[in-house]
């Protein structure tokens, strides 16, 4: 086959499946440069650093708020008797929901071998890690005598004390841990053969040391590709069931409860696509910005876009087909009280947050069942920032309604956040932006090495031949073992 023929089978393959997934034009040269651009350059744009400054603004109110909380008790936040719950288990849901497309993304995608994940995984990656970390404060501040939490694992203590393992609170640590721990060494597996790109082309011995040190003496050879291949794919098959695990752990903190409108055997399923339907939305809202500010519209397309949207429209449904069967369930139970409890969502004293939640989480989303409106910039933000409004009032529902009007008339309370808690909730996203926005300068926000090897083979061949490629960590996977055999050096 003549050297014209082969380019031309890739590029057929190409039209025949819809757009590329890489910009014609790059080659393996420009795709290392163009990621490792953003972290080289002296400065990043001055929309980051208008963003980072906000953010770490938020960011800072949180700790205040944090610190003000420790010192004066929870009293300073609105819950009473009945709420016990409010904000702070509300924004635990919201910001461990958010974190599940990442692995979704990452794992699930990796298994089913979908090409088109390369270049927003490691975005993805990054937001899992930094909603856990976000999610985790909040069981840490609510239990009030933060100081003692330590009780809560199973260590020896002068108190002979031992954790209730029965109660769901221990449920959440153990989950949430288990998941933060395989979430971060997916993240920083797959970094490593970039960030040995990085330390080859890194100026100074400062940058040179760190990316060394992380990258863990990476040489690019034949046995590395074929240990990473193994680890990677262990890692994605062990993060799998942590996708449906961990939010259906959360789920239970719910259901396991006798409190109308949550003990429901709906709930994992249901928490579950919401948690996917929310975090595909917030990596649309990180990733929309992010390849405008950072010359990435090559690397990731609207092809990339255009594939989240539709799983935000499948998503939603989902959700909204939960909404729909929670009322069914509930009018066909038979059950006054549990009747009661979804009609006063709907029409109760919180009904302006229940049809927020409705207008946001479905209907609007299926506005995404038009291609026009799947592929506009405008429309993909504001759909996004609808979902991610309308999934912390999906939790906010579910928690306030259900505890501020329960089995005895007698013992109804109504919920009013304080200032305290507003600040705290919009702490908690100066941090997770803050946290992501360092991300952005410092670390590769694409996967150099996964996004070649989604390019056509023909280009590959051609560019690695003409010695574009960078031997030590850009090659990617598929290709390094033309090279010779796995398990030689």
């Amino acid at each position: 086959m003549s050297r014209s023929t082969a380019e031309a089978v890739p590029a057929l393959d190409e039209r025949i499946r819809g757009e590329p997934l890489v910009a014609q034009g790059e080659t393996l040269a420009s795709v290392t440069e163009t990621v490792c651009r953003i972290v080289e350059k002296p400065h990043p744009p001055r929309a980051w650093y208008v963003a980072f400054g906000i953010s770490a603004m938020l960011a800072g109110l949180l700790f205040a708020m944090v610190g003000y909380l420790l010192l004066e008790g929870t009293g300073v936040w609105g819950i009473n008797v009945p709420v016990g719950w409010g904000f702070d288990i509300t924004n635990f849901v919201f910001w461990v929901g958010i974190g599940h497309a990442g692995t979704l993304i990452s794992a699930i995608l990796f298994l089913f071998r979908q090409k088109w994940r390369t270049s927003i995984n490691r975005f993805a990656e990054a937001m899992t890690i930094f909603a856990v970390v976000c999610a985790g404060l909040f069981p840490a501040i609510h239990v009030g005598r933060a100081w003692v939490e330590y009780w809560m694992f199973p260590i020896p203590n002068n108190l002979s004390m031992w954790p209730n393992f029965r109660s769901p609170l221990l449920w959440d640590v153990f989950a949430v841990s288990t998941y933060m721990i395989v979430s971060l060494l997916f993240w920083y597996m797959g970094m490593i053969p970039d960030l040995a790109t990085l330390r080859d082309r890194a100026r100074t011995p400062l940058r040179r040391f760190f990316y060394g040190f992380f990258s863990l003496g990476w040489r690019g050879s034949n046995r590395q590709w074929h240990r990473y291949e193994r680890a990677y794919l262990l890692l994605a098959a062990l993060a799998t069931p942590l996708v449906l695990s961990v939010h259906s752990v959360v789920s239970f903190d719910f259901a396991v409860s006798l409190v109308p409108g949550w003990h429901a055997t709906i709930f994992p399923p249901y928490f579950v696509a919401g948690a996917i339907f929310g975090g595909f939305a917030m990596v649309l809202l990180l990733i929309v910005p992010s390849r405008e500010w950072f010359g990435l519209k090559n690397l990731i397309t609207m092809r990339h876009l255009e594939n989240m949207t539709k799983i935000v429209l499948a998503t939603g449904s989902m959700v909204g087909y939960a909404y729909l069967i929670e009322i069914f369930i509930a009018w066909y139970s038979g059950n006054a009280v549990e009747r009661f409890a979804f009609s006063n969502r709907a029409f109760g004293p919180y009904a302006w947050a229940f049809w927020t939640m409705v207008s946001c989480n479905v209907l609007l989303p299926q506005l995404f069942w038009f291609k026009r409106l799947r592929r506009s910039i405008p429309a993909i933000l504001f759909i996004a920032v609808a979902v991610n409004i309308g999934m912390w009032f999906e939790r906010y529902v579910i928690i306030v309604t259900s505890l501020s009007r329960d089995f005895l008339p007698s013992s109804w309370g109504h919920f009013t956040p304080t200032w305290v808690d507003l600040c705290t909730l919009l702490g908690s996203f100066g941090l997770f932006f803050t946290l992501f926005l360092l991300f952005l300068r410092f670390l590769p926000i694409v996967a150099i090495a996964e996004v070649k090897s989604v390019m056509p083979d023909a280009k590959l061949d051609r560019d690695v031949h003409h010695g574009q490629g960078d031997y030590h960590g850009d090659i990617p996977r598929q290709h390094e073992r033309q090279f010779g055999d796995p398990e030689a050096d």
